[in-house]
């Protein structure tokens, strides 16, 4: 099975990425293919950069309060260039009724602040394989 590709990016204007970089190399070390955008992203260069490296999964780290915007920004982006099988996941300080609303809309799960990467790569492998699954 060839590995998951993940694009990890932080949207905004946050200006802390210590995390986002904590998970990049944390999936890396699980043997996935991670590109890591950078500070300072807008939805517009997250989506494009997604469907031009040809992503499986966009990791989305928010600290802004961003999120009701920026994710959903993303989603729509993608689904304008027919990219709606991309997982969109992330985390980030997101209270828990606005992680149900962004569930409610297809957005996969998000994670808080103390989250094992474990769990997340868990979650990515579990997803992929999935996915893989009902392509075949």
């Amino acid at each position: 099975m060839r590995p998951v590709r993940v694009l990890v990016a932080k949207p905004g204007l946050d200006g802390h990425d210590r995390g986002a970089k904590v998970v990049a190399a944390a999936l890396r070390d699980a043997g996935m293919e991670v590109i890591y955008t950078g500070l300072h992203q807008t939805p517009e260069m997250i989506a494009t950069a997604a469907v031009q490296e040809d992503v499986d999964v966009i990791g989305l780290s928010i600290l802004s309060g961003a999120h009701m915007t920026l994710i959903p920004r993303v989603q729509d982006l993608l689904r304008e260039q027919g990219r709606d099988d991309v997982l969109i996941t992330g985390g980030g300080i997101i209270p828990k009724e606005d992680m149900e609303a962004l569930t409610a809309r297809g957005i996969g799960r998000l994670f808080g602040p103390g989250t094992p990467t474990s769990e997340l790569v868990g979650y990515i492998k579990g997803w992929f394989a999935e996915r893989e699954k009902q392509e075949a």
